[in-house]
């Protein structure tokens, strides 16, 4: 290994994550940076950049490991992105994808495609996660439609066989079907009889087994590249619960990288803690996340919306066992497949096996997955969740499961066995399939809590608690990410900051949804009410693209029907709910009365909102941590659902604001839903530029308290030197005539807001320190600093 040229700082103070695509590529990332340092920002992030399928916008499904992707700029893009982030004391942080590789277009995947041609031979089948013996020597490829199997057919002149616009390869010397070391099969195969694993079930996304070294190696011959060469300087790893050994896997990578900045992609239950054994700086921030929205919630809006929702259901929800359910139609649904494989496993530990049957070791699997409270366990480590998993598996089945049971759980509880290890990584993908993919769909009590890493029957978090989570993370995690939006969040931050106001205006909203579902009917008015949230969070200001607008709420609705997959789903559409869903979309737009409706609870709610989003971002980008900001979020972020949230974001526009809030144009927040989001390039600003610029002042966490009948609409910390103090339940607040004789204590010194420049000093009132904004950032000014804002406003 060649000797490493010196780098940015090993940990960033913030990160900018920006999606690098065709239209967006790297040269085209390496122009923009002028405009990320000036707002304040340390590291860029990049999404996937080695090769990927053709056409992908995302990145993740990757066909090559030795080169970064032509069509996202190359090596070249990739050195210009380095060149000027390090010419500008920026490091630079990508997005890595090693659990699994596309495989839709076989051509395009060297390693796939020499797999089909010569099977178990092939120069790379160590790499693929495939059971030869069950699929009879072949690998089973789920592509075929109903009756379709006459439209398989053998191109011998070119040497491949095709199905539809689908080319697969002649084993050599070889003229049929049979003689292939692959099989075509019905689609609907890869429920219960695929022998390769797949990320969750997207059958084009097959996995690899980076915990083979060889593996690992040749996964990873273009990062060390970059390494080597001083491209970039840490890493995001997607997905890590899919590997067979995290923990191996990041100490491989820690030896790879030179012990570089690495983040994972974990999602934590409620309570759950990250191993602290694992070689990461932390998580990608859904934890922070889930906290941060839950503080600016108001705890009083959760009986009348309970209510709201049970009247819709027509019962109550009990969200332990609905998710539950919902993860064991998946297990013995959509990942049978994976389950019959454990099974396999289990039956190769020996005879004593056989006094249970295979479909009894299947649905005692299946109901340990739904019973497993967290994405996995990691043995040793988590060895508590698969025992609660037995528990709550014997108490759901009862006596039909406990042989199975009794069976399985040595075996499942033994780090070596091959049957632990696979149960441990398919119980990540049946948590994602049936809570993130399917239950955060059919619940709607308060939509902006159905989030990635959030748990909605968790419904708000009282001040004193956020404050102990975060001096625990300042503690444990002190360089994990703090996220507010990202690639696969259900909604954009300021999306979920609108819904929020909805706890504070349960009655409102309950009146408002009566007469939005009596003028365009759904069949599932729960359903209804998860897709009028999403509009009213949405809603886009005057100037927006009606047609946009219109297509992009249409897709939403499409994308959460199918996906709760109770009365509709992708792969079985019913034609007449989703004619009904389509025409509730087009009365928000056609109908003069919906739209009127929905524009009253837009404009009681926008404002607020705003104040709720300035509370969020300013939280995020001060607590422990490091804060990412998603593309374009400096601004209003009202995006929803993936793909809405990789939509092209203009940057020009953004360069142009901050100029002028930069040269000291006063940043002011209106309540309308037309507000253009200055403020908040504004906070942005301000909070990134004294972070990168005053370290120091963010080395500690104490939590300060407001004195006064309002003091509980404040939330305030002091970081060490830096105090954040935001607006909570802005509409109680408003209903009880604003802050009244509420103070806040500054400690000893003097203190300047980082966005308006003004001074403050010991007992300040609330109504004077957030008279601009409902947000402020104090620096204290025992040294001199230049205003982050200027005082001519």
């Amino acid at each position: 290994m060649t000797a490493r040229p010196e780098r940015a700082p090993r940990v960033p103070v913030s990160t900018y994550r920006m999606q690098v695509n065709a239209t967006q590529d790297l040269p085209a990332v390496a122009r923009r940076l002028d405009y990320l340092d000036d707002l304040g920002v340390d590291w860029v992030y990049l999404s996937p950049i080695l090769p990927s399928e053709p056409g992908s916008d995302h990145g993740y499904d990757v066909v090559a490991h030795d080169d970064v992707d032509a069509a996202r700029g190359g090596r070249a893009g990739l050195e210009a992105v380095a060149a000027e982030a390090h010419k500008r004391g920026m490091g630079v942080l990508v997005d890595i994808v090693p659990n699994h590789v596309g495989v839709a277009t076989p051509i395009e995947n060297a390693w796939w495609w020499d797999l089909l041609t010569h099977g178990p031979a092939s120069a790379y089948a160590r790499a693929f996660d495939v059971d030869w013996e069950f699929g009879g020597g072949k690998l089973r490829i789920p592509i075929v439609g109903d009756d379709d199997f006459d439209a398989v057919r053998v191109d011998a002149e070119a040497g491949e066989v095709r199905y539809h616009d689908h080319r697969f390869p002649l084993a050599p010397g070889t003229r049929e079907l049979s003689e292939q070391h692959y099989e075509l099969v019905h689609w609907k195969v890869a429920d219960d009889s695929l022998n390769y694993r797949r990320f969750f079930a997207v059958n084009t996304l097959a996995a690899v087994r980076v915990e083979d070294p060889q593996v690992f190696a040749d996964t990873h011959v273009e990062i060390e590249r970059w390494f080597d060469e001083g491209l970039v300087d840490g890493l995001r790893v997607d997905h890590p619960d899919g590997l067979r050994d995290p923990a191996g896997y990041l100490r491989d990578l820690a030896e790879l990288t030179g012990d570089a900045y690495v983040l994972v992609e974990k999602i934590l239950e409620t309570g759950e803690e990250l191993p602290q054994s694992w070689a990461t700086e932390g998580t990608t921030g859904y934890d922070l996340l889930a906290l941060v929205d839950r503080v600016l919630v108001d705890p009083a809006g959760e009986a009348p919306l309970t209510a709201l929702e049970r009247d819709l259901r027509g019962a109550d929800l009990d969200w332990e066992t609905f998710v539950h359910d919902r993860k064991l139609e998946v297990a013995r649904g959509i990942l049978r497949s994976e389950v019959r494989r454990i099974v396999r496993e289990v039956r190769a530990a020996g005879p004593e096996t056989g006094s249970v049957t295979d479909e009894e070791l299947e649905e005692a699997v299946a109901q340990l997955l739904a019973a497993f409270g967290v994405y996995r366990s990691y043995l040793p480590e988590g060895r508590e969740h698969l025992e609660h998993a037995f528990v709550r598996a014997r108490q759901r089945s009862g006596d039909d499961a406990a042989a199975a049971l009794d069976l399985l759980e040595p075996l499942l509880g033994d780090p070596d066995h091959p049957a632990a290890a696979r149960f441990q990584q398919t119980s990540g993908m049946v948590m994602a399939k049936g809570v993130e993919d399917c239950a955060f769909y059919r619940t709607s009590r308060l939509t902006s809590l159905s989030e990635v890493g959030g748990d909605p029957s968790v419904f708000a978090c009282e001040p004193v608690d956020f404050h102990a989570a975060m001096g625990a993370r300042l503690h444990a995690w002190p360089h994990a990410m703090s996220a507010s939006s990202t690639h696969d969040t259900k909604r954009g931050e300021d999306v979920r900051a609108r819904i929020h106001v909805l706890a504070e205006l349960p009655d409102l909203w309950s009146r408002a949804l009566e007469r939005l579902l009596a003028l365009a009917p759904l069949p599932d008015p729960n359903f209804g009410n998860l897709l009028w949230q999403a509009a009213v969070g949405a809603w886009p200001g005057d100037d927006a693209d009606p047609a946009v607008w219109r297509a992009r709420l249409h897709a939403y609705a499409q994308k959460a029907m199918r996906e709760a997959g109770d009365r509709t789903t992708w792969t079985a559409p019913d034609a007449d709910f989703e004619a009904a869903v389509h025409h509730a979309v087009d009365a928000a737009f056609d109908d003069p009365e919906v739209a009127r409706v929905l524009r009253e609870v837009v404009e009681r709610t926008a404002g607020p909102g705003w104040s709720n989003a300035l509370a969020a971002k300013l939280v995020t980008l001060t607590a422990p941590g490091v804060p990412d900001i998603y593309q374009g979020s400096e601004l209003w972020e009202q995006s929803l659902v993936d793909p809405d949230n990789r939509r092209p974001v203009d940057l020009d526009r953004r360069a142009d604001l901050l100029a002028a809030v930069r040269d000291g144009a006063r940043p002011t927040l209106t309540a309308s839903p037309s507000d253009p989001g200055v403020a908040k390039l504004a906070v942005v600003h301000a909070a990134l530029r004294l972070r990168r610029e005053r370290p120091e002042l963010f080395g500690s966490y104490a939590p300060l308290a407001a004195e006064g009948e309002d003091a509980g609409h404040a939330l305030a910390f002091d970081r060490g030197g830096a105090i954040t103090v935001v607006t909570r339940l802005p509409v109680g607040l408003a209903a009880r005539g604003g802050w009244g004789d509420t103070v806040l204590r500054l400690p000893a010194g003097t203190w300047r807001d980082a966005v308006s420049g003004r001074v403050f000093t010991g007992a300040t009132p609330l109504a004077d320190l957030l008279a601009d904004l409902p947000v402020a950032l104090l620096a204290r000014t025992d040294q001199p600093i230049e205003p982050l804002v200027e005082e001519n406003l």
